[in-house]
């Protein structure tokens, strides 16, 4: 295939930036997105340019790091994937495709591609995780009786990756989306019930100084997400919000 590539450049976070034009050849529709931008970087190194910076890791779907903004779109047209398992066969000989960085207040662009997303490691350690008990008198997680749908569901929140798509895709910015996923994982099980009150108000005022928005159900954030993380999180997070902020008074 032969595409024309519309990328946005830009040097550092406090660089204008802007879209810059790329005409590429001898595209696979077998090959994976990121093996395209590679293909591109490789062509733009022979010819003595600098190459697109653009993050990413295992390349597997799982760490979430090559989150991009194709033609308006987080993670691009295809759904329950990340860029990374986009292959170029959703595209068409002669395309123009637009690549942007997730754009937000609370993920700011580092470089081309690349954008800050440290704000998620942020609001998980203000809560993100539970405490272990070195008392002695520790129960073994496999021994406490748990009912399979709470299992099924705190599995489910657990598989968010923390990409970033939810915030990219939503109107206002919100990371309402993945903040639910995470005290799902949690509010589900009795290790996470001794920290729950805390954990909620902590994950949440945290959000919210980062700067993300608020969320309106709009649902884009679902429906983009690699993952399908499911808007019940976020009706469950407010649930947990309200509780602790009663009995926290």
């Amino acid at each position: 295939m032969k595409l024309t590539l519309k990328i946005w450049r830009q040097k550092d976070r406090n660089d204008k930036g802007g879209i810059e034009t790329y005409p590429i050849d001898n595209v696979s529709e077998h090959m994976s997105f990121l093996e395209m931008m590679d293909v591109l970087n490789e062509q733009l190194v022979s010819e003595g340019k600098e190459p697109v910076a653009f993050d990413h890791d295992c390349r597997e779907g799982i760490c979430g790091m090559c989150s991009m903004q194709i033609n308006g779109e987080a993670h691009g047209p295809d759904r329950g994937v990340t860029t990374c398992q986009l292959h170029m066969r959703k595209f068409k000989d002669g395309d123009t495709i637009y690549i942007e960085p997730f754009r937000a207040k609370g993920f700011p662009i580092i470089k081309d591609l690349v954008v800050d997303r440290s704000a998620f490691d942020r609001i998980q350690h203000a809560g993100g995780f539970v405490s272990v008990n070195t008392s002695g008198n520790t129960q073994d997680a496999n021994a406490i009786p748990i009912p399979k749908t709470d299992a099924d569901n705190a599995f489910d929140a657990a598989t968010c990756i923390g990409c970033g798509a939810c915030v990219a895709s939503c109107k206002n910015a919100s990371a309402m989306l993945f903040v639910s996923a995470k005290v799902s994982q949690f509010a589900l099980l009795p290790q996470g019930k001794v920290e729950a009150k805390r954990r909620v108000l902590n994950m949440v005022e945290q959000m919210d100084k980062e700067g993300f928005g608020n969320c309106t159900n709009t649902g884009a954030c679902e429906v983009e997400c690699p993952k399908g993380i499911s808007l019940e999180n976020i009706a469950r997070m407010n649930r947990e919000y309200l509780k602790a902020s009663i009995f926290s008074e």
